[in-house]
């Protein structure tokens, strides 16, 4: 029998995979791993492991002999049928008490399932985000567990220890809720990071063809920018890749395709948004702005067809432009926020969980692809009330948006004047114009559904929950049409 002395288990040697055991094992914790491939184990003891005290197991009843009890066995393989498959396999060596975690993108409603499936045959089950990327992982990511609250205890030590921390030393890690509720807030995670990348290319392209502004004074617009309000991880790493030059000296940045890949988290946000009935219109147009540029071809075509404004506009003030491009980045990145959080918040009440608002913002707070000062706010604005209906509302929020606004406007005329797309942008402001709104048009929208379709209307001047049906041609009937309410 092997010596069952590992603290944790980890199957799947991937780059996600190898640092989170290297991390694990800095901070004093024995591993056990294996891989589908085992060639990959002996690789990976052979080199970046080398010198560790990680065991290598060839077989999964090895791999489950090597492992404390209750046994950990945390999963980073392809989300997915793999998941299930890999539960499959490991589940004959496992016992009553035992903790599954998976630590990839998960869909949430897979860790639902299996958080449930697996309380039926005694085992804990935990779906946990884990965001910041092959450097997060190795030296400290952002960790977002849920599933089954009595694997909490028995996980909590571990990935507390390698998890980020924020400056007074609290680990980007907590509780966020049952079931699915870890890869739900992780998937909402990876929807913002879709915003706030489209967000930060369309101030790159209005900058660029604006301004016509070079590569390296890019790479010093956004060092200055990384000083102040828009202080980020993105913003930080976006200077870096300005300044980098290729083999020939010329900027690597100009020289790649513009066709942007997708793995569906972001398309999986706006699904949920949708079957939630909330507006989270920027990370939609995030995901569709990806589709666009996909269309390379065709959008090289049409370029040769269809034209654009018969003449760039003249701007007199450079850095007058690049302070509107700037509030324009701020304004539109805090309503993706307050959409993600309301998304957050309408999730929690469908499906009974208690999320800490706040403590979601200070687990983004740092290892993670979203990582900024601004997630301090966040976490500030629900210190001061926990039962904010949206962060708008803040003062520090609102201030800022009536603050900025004048200036956000500009840079959406400059975009319209100058041709260039910016989706994230204008999506941002027509939220804020129709948040913002007390009257709405959609009292015609209503009376046009009521006129095809006796669909029912509530008057202004009657309690709500009444409905009318008008006979608007006089040809109509009595029977109204059933409705629903996003």
């Amino acid at each position: 029998m092997p010596d069952a002395s590992c603290d944790i288990g980890l199957i799947g040697l991937a780059v996600m995979g190898q640092n989170l055991v290297l991390n694990m094992n800095d901070h004093g914790y024995k591993v056990a791993v294996f891989n589908r491939t085992v060639s990959k184990v002996d690789d990976f003891l052979g080199n970046e492991a080398k010198g560790t005290q990680v065991v290598g197991a060839h077989s999964l009843e090895e791999f489950a002999g090597l492992l404390k009890r209750p046994r950990r066995v945390m999963f980073m393989v392809k989300a997915g049928n793999t998941v299930d498959q890999m539960i499959d396999h490991v589940l004959p060596y496992l016992e009553a008490g035992d903790i599954v975690i998976d630590g990839g993108n998960s869909l949430f409603t897979d860790s639902n399932r299996r958080t449930k499936d697996l309380a039926a045959k005694g085992i804990l089950f935990v779906g946990t985000g884990v965001s910041g990327g092959e450097e997060g992982a190795r030296f400290g990511p952002s960790i977002m567990p849920g599933g089954n609250p009595a694997a909490w205890p028995h996980v909590k030590p571990i990935f507390q220890a390698i998890a980020a921390k924020v400056e007074d030393g609290t680990p980007c890690c907590d509780w966020v809720g049952e079931d699915g509720a870890g890869h739900y807030v992780k998937m909402v995670h990876n929807g913002i990071e879709y915003g706030d990348m489209q967000l930060i290319c369309e101030a790159y392209d209005l900058l660029q063809r604006g301004l016509g502004l070079t590569a390296d004074e890019l790479a010093e617009v956004f060092v200055e920018w990384n000083k102040g309000e828009l202080d980020s991880y993105l913003i930080e790493i976006s200077s870096q890749i300005f300044a980098k030059k290729d083999e020939d000296g010329q900027p690597l940045v100009d020289k790649i395709l513009d066709t942007a890949g997708q793995k569906g988290t972001g398309k999986w946000t706006v699904f949920s948004s949708l079957d939630l009935g909330q507006p989270v219109t920027l990370i939609g147009e995030s995901v569709f702005a990806r589709c666009l540029s996909a269309l390379k071809a065709e959008r090289v075509a049409a370029s040769k067809i269809l034209g654009g404004p018969a003449a760039k506009p003249a701007i007199v003030d450079r850095a007058a432009y690049i302070e509107q491009v700037r509030c324009a980045l701020y304004c539109s990145k805090i309503i993706s926020y307050a959409q993600g959080y309301m998304l957050l918040r309408a999730a929690a009440k469908e499906n009974g969980w208690n999320l800490n608002m706040g403590g979601i913002a200070l687990m983004w707070r740092g290892g993670c692809i979203i990582r900024s000062r601004f997630l301090g706010k966040i976490k500030e604005a629900f210190d001061k009330n926990p039962g904010i209906e949206n962060l708008l509302l803040d003062s520090f929020f609102s201030g800022a948006l009536n603050q900025y606004q004048a200036s956000w406007r500009k840079a959406l005329v400059h975009a319209v004047e100058l041709g260039v797309p910016t989706p994230a942008f204008s999506t941002a402001l027509a939220f804020f114009d129709g948040y913002r709104t007390g009257r709405l048009p959609a009292n015609l929208l209503q009376a046009q559904r009521d006129y095809f379709g006796a669909h029912t209307y509530e008057r202004i001047d009657k309690p709500r929950g009444e409905f009318f049906h008008t006979n608007w041609t006089g040809r109509g009937g009595r029977v109204s049409s059933s409705t629903y309410n996003a």
